[in-house]
């Protein structure tokens, strides 16, 4: 299954703050950090932007987070699943 992953990037002498996508495939796009945005719907326009350059249009995605940045995965009915209350 492929997913995109995004992360923050740092500004450096030459560059300002970004945010970098990267598709389990190894593909990726940087864009610079809008600040007009919040931080969530900011990695969520940089995953859906690269998911548009890989041709993954028509798909939801579940997004969600760890240490290093968020996580978006596809999201079709063959990979849905739900937890029965005990």
């Amino acid at each position: 299954m492929q997913y995109i992953k995004t992360r923050y990037l740092s500004p450096t002498d030459h560059r300002g703050s970004r945010i970098r996508a990267m598709a389990s495939n190894g593909e990726s796009f940087t864009m610079p950090y809008d600040h007009a945005l919040n931080s969530d719907d900011l990695h969520a326009k940089a995953a859906l932007e690269l998911a548009a350059r890989l041709g993954w249009a028509g798909y939801t995605f579940a997004s969600g987070r760890d240490d290093n940045g968020h996580i978006f995965v596809p999201v079709t009915e063959a990979n849905t699943y739900s937890l029965e209350a005990a």
